[in-house]
């Protein structure tokens, strides 16, 4: 089986972290404050999201029988 000679197909993906452009690429526009209230509106609704869902997820996680033997208690103290 004889080796070819050329380079690896392909291979200047692997040279390209050597490659230096002298071109600068232009600065990124900044954000307007409608654009940043719009992320900061976003990012609330999401905090707001998992919050609202922790408060009704874990009462529900609650152990049942715990929860009904306290029903029971108050049940029978009411009716004395």
């Amino acid at each position: 089986m004889s080796r070819r000679p050329e380079p690896v197909p392909f291979a200047f993906v692997a040279e390209a972290d050597q490659f230096r452009s002298n071109v600068t690429p232009p600065p990124r526009p900044r954000a307007t404050r409608s654009q940043i209230a719009g992320r900061t509106l976003i990012t609330l609704t999401i905090i707001a999201g998992f919050v609202g869902s922790l408060m009704f997820g874990l009462p529900a996680l609650e152990s049942g029988p715990r929860t009904t033997h306290q029903v029971q208690q108050s049940e029978a103290s009411d009716g004395r």
